[in-house]
């Protein structure tokens, strides 16, 4: 069906005043940006960081969003300790995990999912992603991958492919929901539809990385049981 504007890239569909609707049979969330705001305190520890190593606050907060720390870090710091760098980023990171609150629409959607079609695909460390999850006191997945149990980080389609393959459904049959052009590029790189939030990255920086849809968070999407598996609207 090439003409379903449903197939269309982003930058091809005119979504306002539109509904679409599509099936699918799981969803792959990232986590921050997508159902949990962490954003000001990612903000504050990574400009920090930055200034500590003379370096320019707004383009490393910009390339750390949706991508490993270790990935920035050694970006920046080729012939630094990679690993103690690291750890100091998750002390401070953790420090603020009581600032995270939820996106609209983010527990209501998970809700409204069966626990076995959804995960999270999150390139935070597995402690600093299970506190930042208890501090937003969403449901919990019964897959929950993160920056440990991968070799390979975002933007490498990697966790995602990793997350279907847990769940027991080809990619193809996903939907991955991503909020940064890293994120983006992983689930389309791994074979996934993608929605992007206009939670964090610019309007270009998502066009750029070419998802099939944009809408402004999760309160725009709802999606019910059926027949062939999860009937999912967004709603612009």
């Amino acid at each position: 069906m090439p003409n379903d504007p449903c197939l269309q890239p982003a930058r091809k569909v005119k979504l306002k005043g539109e509904m679409i609707e599509f099936t699918c049979q799981a969803f792959l969330f990232d986590m921050d940006g997508v159902l949990a705001d962490s954003t000001p305190a990612v903000g504050r520890v990574w400009a920090q960081w930055a200034r500590e190593h003379q370096l320019d606050p707004e383009e490393v907060v910009r390339r750390a969003h949706g991508r490993p720390s270790l990935t920035t870090i050694r970006e920046y710091l080729p012939e630094g300790d990679h690993l103690q760098e690291n750890r100091e980023i998750e002390r401070r990171e953790l420090a603020g995990v009581e600032e995270i609150v939820t996106f609209p629409g983010a527990q209501q959607l998970l809700a409204s999912l069966p626990q076995e079609r959804w995960a999270i695909v999150t390139s935070s460390t597995r402690r600093l992603a299970e506190a930042r999850h208890r501090a937003t006191g969403l449901p919990r997945p019964r897959c929950f991958i993160t920056s440990d149990d991968v070799t390979r980080g975002k933007p490498d389609p990697q966790p995602y492919l990793l997350a279907a393959q847990a769940l027991g459904f080809a990619i193809a049959d996903c939907v991955v929901v991503e909020d940064v052009g890293a994120g983006i590029r992983a689930g389309k790189a791994a074979g996934a539809r993608v929605i992007a939030l206009q939670t964090t990255a610019s309007p270009a920086e998502l066009l750029a990385a070419e998802p099939d849809w944009i809408v402004p968070d999760c309160s725009f999407l709802s999606v019910s049981a059926a027949p062939e598996g999860l009937r999912v609207e967004l709603n612009a």
